[in-house]
């Protein structure tokens, strides 16, 4: 008896669990599932297109000012300082290709998001 009342327990859940599923991709359909009107196209008109070109040109003028900034911030840390002796200068020059790199890896994941979200969006 035991075996039986889990059974049912357990499938009852999973047709809960089924009815719940279903009902939210229902939901999630588009209105003509719901209504009788035929379906409209919304376009976006010319001044929506141009912000947006707009909005990826600034995005990529910041992402090119960056990755500028970061080459000349990086060539200048490179020079080895008067006051510092061999050693000290590798050490240096060590940490800051390393910490170049990272900051490389950063803007291309930004340049990244870019692409990704200009290909979602069209």
């Amino acid at each position: 008896m035991r075996i039986v009342a889990k059974k049912v327990i357990i499938y009852s859940m999973l047709g809960l669990m089924q009815v719940g599923m279903f009902s939210s991709i229902a939901a999630a359909a588009p209105g003509s599932l719901h209504n009788d009107n035929p379906q409209r196209i919304v376009q976006l008109d010319r001044h929506d297109r141009h912000d947006r070109d707009r909005h990826e040109r600034d995005r990529r003028r910041e992402h090119d000012e960056r990755l500028r900034r970061e080459h000349e911030r990086h060539e200048q840390e490179m020079r080895r300082r008067p006051f510092e002796s061999r050693r000290e200068w590798h050490e240096r020059q060590r940490r800051e290709n390393e910490r170049h790199n990272r900051e490389l890896h950063e803007i291309g994941a930004f340049l990244l998001g870019l692409v990704i979200g200009r290909a979602s969006n069209d």
